[in-house]
Parts: C-alpha cells; structure tokens; sequence
C-alpha cells in the first residue's frame, strides 16, 4: 500500500498539469479575439505622388504621406480619425481585406498557361470562324464600296461561307465579335450584295406571261433613253442652256415647247427607232403620230412632263405607255394607219410607266400583274428593283390641287374640298395640301401615301398622260376618273385631246365622285 506523502505528490501533479491546460485555452482564446479585428481591417494604399503640404498661419495642416510603397490601414474602416487624405477628393485605392485574401488564396482556380509568342504574333487560323469589331461607322469600308482590293482584316469580314463551321472556343488574344443593334427592316425590297442586285430587265424577263422577249427589248431601250434624259437634267451645261433659252417665254402658253422639252423628245424617238419593236409613236411635241415600221408595239408618250418647272429644280418626269399594234389597219396609207393605231383606249394598254427625275430616279411601272419600283442605281448604272408590289392607301390625308384656282372649279369639287379642310369627311380628319404642280411628281407621292392628285379643268392630254397614269393608278389599287366616266374606259377621238383628271385611293375617289358637279 502506498502511503500517505505518494498519494499527495500524485495528486499536486495532476492539478499542475490541469492547471497548465486551461492557462492554454485561455491564451489561445485571447490571441483569436485579438487578431480576428486585425484581420477585418481594410487597407488603404499609400498614393505615390506626395501632396503639397499646406500651411494655416504657420501652423501644419496635414503630414506628409507615408513613402511610396507603405500600406496605411484605412480610418474609416477602424473608426480612426483625421488623416491627411481625408480632405482629398480622390481617394486611395482600397485593397480587400486579409481575411478576403486568405479565402481567396485557398480558393484560387487554377492558373491557364500563358499563349506562346508564336501565336500572338502570327496572323489568325483561315479556318477559325470569328469577326473581328467592325470601325466606328456601320457601312461597308470605302476601300470594299468601291471594289478595290480590301485588306485582310475586311476580307475576312466579307467572307461569306454559307456554312461555316461551328466555332470553338476563341483564343483569348481575339477581341468580342461586333453586334449589329437591330433595325426595322423597309417595306420595299433590299439587296445585301452587288451579287444581289435585280435589274430591270431581268425583273421583266420573270414578270408575266404577256412580257415576251420583244417587250423586255423595247422596255430596254426606253430606260436607256430615260437614263439619257436623266443625266442631260443633272448636267449644269443643259441647265444654263435652257436659262439662256431666249424663245421661251414662261408666261406664253403652259405647254409651249423648251429646248429641253425638244432634247429629252429626240432621245426617246431615237431610243424607239433604234429598238426595231415600234410600229407607231404619239409624243406631246408631235403635231402627229408617226409611222416607224412593222414592230408589234405602239408606244405614246410624254417626253418631258413639267419642264416649265426645270429652271426651278422642281421634279420633273417621262410618262409612257405602250400598246399592241393592231393588225386590222394594216390596209390603210401610214398617216390614218398610225393615228388610228395610237388612238387606242387605256384598257387595251400593255405596260406602262413613268420615270420620276429628283433627288433620286426612279421608274415605276407595270406589265398587268401589279404596280413596281426601280431606282436608278448610279454606281452600276442600272435601274434596280426596290419597291415591291406597290398598293395605293384605301385613303390618305393628302390632296394634290392647285388651290388658286378654287373659284374656278365646280361646285361640287368646291364642297368636297371644303369638307376635307374642316375635317367634315367621311374620315372626320383634316387633310392636307400638297401641291408641286408636276404630275409625275404629285401622283407619285399619291401612290406612296395615298391620298387624291387632281386637274378639275381640261389640261391634261388623254392620250399619253391620262391614260398611262390611270392605268398605273388601277394597278396600285387605286382609282382613276374624269369626275364622270372611268379613264382607261375613254374612246380617244384626237390626238391632243384634253379633259379633266381625278386620280388616287379608292375610297378617297368614290366619296369625291358621290359630289355631283365634279
């Protein structure tokens, strides 16, 4: 048995060692509430440009900043006070805190190996699908519009594979690929490409069955001659010309020839000569209808329509229409054979057309299948496809009239006008009035918008200005009149045979026509 002083000795041990153990804990407790703080604090980074030091009456305000380098724990973090940035409007940089580093050292995803020179510096794979960020305007690069030669970079945003590859991942030397912000597209047709370019003769030659090959030649021949007219217009040295002009006098007669006038008048003659496909022709600047040969067509047609306006820069436009040549007259002497030939209703009429000569050129026409626009494309020199299927508004708010003559006209145009004006009409909207005194140009605002495009006296021809434009007009889906009869149901009885001319949107005509004395 062990006695008394061993037992004492065992116990004196134990209680030194237990002792010992909760001192530990206690300073290890002690040490995690200390440093934990220290962790939480943020760091500011010392700005390496020193400030100015500034004095007030002597006296010191703020020390100068710690040398480049040294890290200053943030006040506002700790609670602190003055500092000598506190009063600056640029702060410091703050660094996160060290607990935030220690987590994010642990949590560090691994490191990518650096790219090899070789590949930074090397031009990119041809076979990798990317695009490179387009410059600052969103339109093809001069170099590119004008068909020279392009650099790498714009070639390969040109390239046009219709089926690339699908990309891989790109490597990280490449910047994002540019995205185009979208846009509404126009209601007319666009093309992407020269590729993509719809000419006017190769429209017709996949228009209709009544469009032949004789016909596509014809129609060729006449946008030439209206090219021609087009670029005689555009010319300062014609435009001096018919300024200089001393036999013309503005006031004379409305329909007194121009020089002009008998210019753009031998270009279409010449154009239908040198087709082989005209029987017979009318022009404005004939007296008579003229005899050219055996083709199959007819053709009628306003050279020059609102020339008194050129000197002005007003718009200006060609109307032409074109017939069958009919055979049954083919007995008859040349002069009755080409009168009776011309002298056709509008319903027997083949094609159609009008070339508008303004800010841009632009033909519209019909073969019977629907109304069509082109635009007269200077960098290629062709008329391109760009309105599509045309259809006149069933109404519009636009009227085309020349108001000056109000007391002059009948009263029921009166009335309908004055109904329109205040806003009384069956739409309860007050129309507006636009009035170029160009019938090309007033009608073609009127098929675009809708709307009415009127003559209420007897000035416009029947013959190759009335007919032609309410055949067009009909074709859009609008409607044509002289106030009483329908236009295209007319027997011509003359050559220059005058009447009045109503034309626009259907219902805005049949309300028009509901007014009697039109």
């Amino acid at each position: 048995m062990r006695d008394r002083a061993d037992l004492d000795e065992e116990d004196a041990a134990n209680g030194s060692r237990g002792s010992s153990s909760s001192a530990s804990r206690s300073y290890l407790l002690l040490f995690v509430l200390c440093i934990i703080p220290l962790l939480s604090i943020r760091w500011r980074a010392a700005v390496k440009s020193s400030p100015p030091s500034t004095t007030n009456g002597g006296n010191r305000v703020s020390d100068s900043p710690p040398a480049p380098g040294r890290w200053l724990p943030s006040f506002a973090a700790i609670g602190g006070g003055k500092g000598w940035n506190l009063g600056s409007k640029t702060k410091p940089p703050v660094s996160p805190s060290m607990l935030a580093k220690v987590i994010a050292a642990v949590r560090r995803p691994p490191t990518r190996p650096p790219l090899p020179s070789s590949i930074i510096t090397s031009s990119p794979p041809s076979g990798l699908y990317y695009k490179l960020p387009l410059p600052s305007s969103w339109f093809v690069p001069p170099s590119v519009r004008k068909g020279r030669k392009a650099s790498p970079a714009t070639a390969s945003i040109r390239s046009s594979d219709s089926n690339p590859p699908p990309p891989s991942l790109p490597p990280a030397f490449l910047p994002p690929s540019f995205v185009r912000p979208p846009r509404a597209m126009p209601k007319f047709a666009t093309r992407n490409s020269r590729e993509d370019v719809v000419s006017l003769t190769g429209f017709l030659g996949t228009e209709g069955t009544n469009v032949d090959v004789e016909l596509v030649v014809l129609m060729t021949h006449i946008q030439a001659a209206c090219k021609h007219i087009a670029a005689i217009l555009a010319s300062p040295a014609e435009l001096q010309a018919s300024l200089l002009d001393s036999s013309f006098d503005y006031y004379a007669d409305r329909d007194a020839p121009k020089r002009v006038d008998i210019v753009a008048n031998n270009i279409m003659n010449a154009a239908l000569r040198s087709s082989g496909k005209v029987a017979a022709i009318a022009s404005e600047e004939e007296d008579e209808a003229i005899w050219l040969g055996e083709g199959p067509f007819v053709v009628v047609f306003d050279p020059l329509d609102g020339s008194r306006n050129i000197d002005s820069s007003i718009p200006t436009g060609t109307i032409f229409g074109i017939y069958r040549r009919l055979p049954e007259a083919d007995h008859l002497p040349l002069t009755e054979k080409a009168a009776i030939n011309v002298l056709q209703r509008g319903e027997r009429i083949v094609a159609a057309g009008y070339a508008l000569y303004s800010s841009a050129t632009v033909m519209c026409l019909s073969v019977g299948s629907g109304l069509y626009g082109f635009t007269l494309d200077h960098s290629i020199g062709e008329f391109v496809y760009s309105h599509h299927d045309i259809r006149i508004p069933e109404r519009g708010q636009i009227y085309s009239l020349n108001d000056a003559r109000y007391f002059d006209w009948p009263s029921g145009l009166q009335r309908y006008i004055d109904n329109i004006r205040q806003g009384k009409g069956q739409t309860r909207k007050k129309y507006s009035a636009r009035y170029i005194c160009s019938l090309v140009a007033d009608l073609h605002r009127t098929v675009l918008c809708g709307g009415l495009a009127m003559n209420p006296r007897s000035h416009l021809q029947l013959v190759y200005e009335a007919n032609p434009l309410s055949y067009l007009v009909e074709q859009g889906g609008g409607k044509a009149t002289d106030g009483k009869r329908r236009i295209l149901e007319i027997n011509p009885i003359m050559l220059h045979q005058r009447l009045p001319l109503f034309l626009g949107s259907m219902a805005d005509i049949a309300e028009l026509v509901a007014f009697d004395f039109v």
